[in-house]
Order: structure tokens, then C-alpha cells, then sequence
């Protein structure tokens, strides 16, 4: 999975609380509870992937860090 990808999922995690609550679900405790932790893992997720792939091209552009 790459960063876009995970960043994809989160949105859609992201879409799905707005429309939960647009929907009245707002006071189901554990869907909205369980929506949240896939929301804060799906960030987690993402964030990790991103300093990755920064951190990858990052080595590919500027080789190893010596010194």
C-alpha cells in the first residue's frame, strides 16, 4: 500500500463520519466509536507510509548521510 493509497482510505473513513452524522448516527456510540479508531488507525497508517516515501526518496536523492 503507498501513502496516496492510505491517504484514499482515510478520506473515505473521513466521508463516511460526516455522512453518519448527517445521517443521525451520531449518537450510536459504538459504530461512531469504532468509525473513530479505523480513523485514527487509517491516520496512523498514512503518516507512517508518507515519512517513508519521503524518507526514501530523500536517500535515492542525496545518497547516504556521512559525517
Amino acid at each position: 500500500m503507498t501513502a496516496t493509497d492510505a491517504r484514499t482510505k482515510l478520506h473515505r473513513l473521513e466521508a463516511e463520519r460526516l455522512d453518519a452524522v448527517e445521517a443521525g448516527l451520531s449518537d450510536n456510540a459504538l459504530y461512531m466509536d469504532d468509525l473513530h479508531s479505523d480513523i485514527a488507525a487509517s491516520r496512523a497508517l498514512y503518516i507512517g507510509l508518507a515519512v517513508t516515501e519521503i524518507a526514501v526518496l530523500r536517500a535515492q536523492l542525496g545518497g547516504p548521510q556521512v559525517g
